[in-house]
């Protein structure tokens, strides 16, 4: 894709998250599903790490190749016109250069970048180191001239057996994702809790993202709660596995 074309898409991008409240970007993992919710009325879309894998035979958690993800992703960027944010795990090993500068390659106008380093054993990254890759993230976007969506993740809830414990250092990780220049923040394991939705919500000044399931949540309780973005995660892939499953079901032998 040509790099006027990519620019036009960011900044479309920025636009949207600026035009709705939330604003709901459904994840998809292939052209068809692209299309599809392009074809329902979507105005920009991401393409999640889990129904990619799951798609194309292998494991979520980096179980993919850098090289491997942009393969597969290109040709959904490449098959509409709206803006396409990719879920980039924990960045498969990149310096932040790298890892802007393929996604670039392809199409890609926005990245969800996570805590959770699958190479090094799933640990945590700190919360000053993650918030230096995120603030490379930004200047390597910054020098290729392109307004990059940054979606700056934090699993410290998901990796914690009591959530609300770990509130303070989750926002301690929000508040450095902002400053390092993410443009919205993702604490992921948290969408059915509205008090830890709101704390987080209330503790930066950018757009929280959380993840929904397209039947069983409601938009407008997320739009009450004051949630800038929405994304499915697996949700969307696994709604719909649950659709063919049903539809199939009466002609199974």
């Amino acid at each position: 894709m040509d790099l006027r074309t990519t620019v036009e898409r960011a900044r479309r991008l920025k636009h949207l998250h600026g035009a709705y409240q939330p604003l709901v970007l459904p994840t998809v993992w292939d052209v068809w599903s692209a299309r599809t919710a392009v074809g329902a009325g979507f105005a920009a879309l991401t393409v999640g790490s889990h129904p990619l894998a799951e798609s194309r035979g292998a494991e979520d958690h980096e179980g993919q190749t850098f090289g491997e993800v942009l393969a597969a992703v290109g040709p959904i960027i490449a098959a509409v016109d709206v803006p396409v944010s990719v879920d980039l795990e924990a960045g498969y090993g990149q310096t932040p250069a790298d890892l802007v500068a393929g996604l670039l390659e392809v199409g890609g106008v926005g990245l969800n970048v996570e805590d959770t380093v699958h190479s090094d054993g799933g640990r945590l990254r700190g919360a000053q180191e993650h918030a230096r890759y995120v603030a490379g993230l930004r200047a390597a976007a910054d020098d290729a001239g392109v307004p990059l969506w940054i979606n700056g993740r934090t699993d410290v809830f998901l990796h914690a057996d009591d959530p609300s414990a770990v509130l303070d250092e989750a926002v301690e990780r929000l508040r450095s994702l902002e400053e390092a220049g993410a443009d919205s923040v993702y604490p992921v394991g948290i969408q059915d809790d509205d008090d830890l939705l709101r704390a987080v919500i209330a503790a930066v000044g950018i757009p929280v993202n959380s993840t929904a399931h397209p039947v069983k949540h409601d938009l407008e309780r997320f739009r009450r709660l004051g949630v800038g973005r929405i994304t499915y995660g697996p949700l969307l892939q696994l709604a719909m596995t649950d659709a063919m499953k049903a539809a199939l079901g009466p002609w199974a032998p």
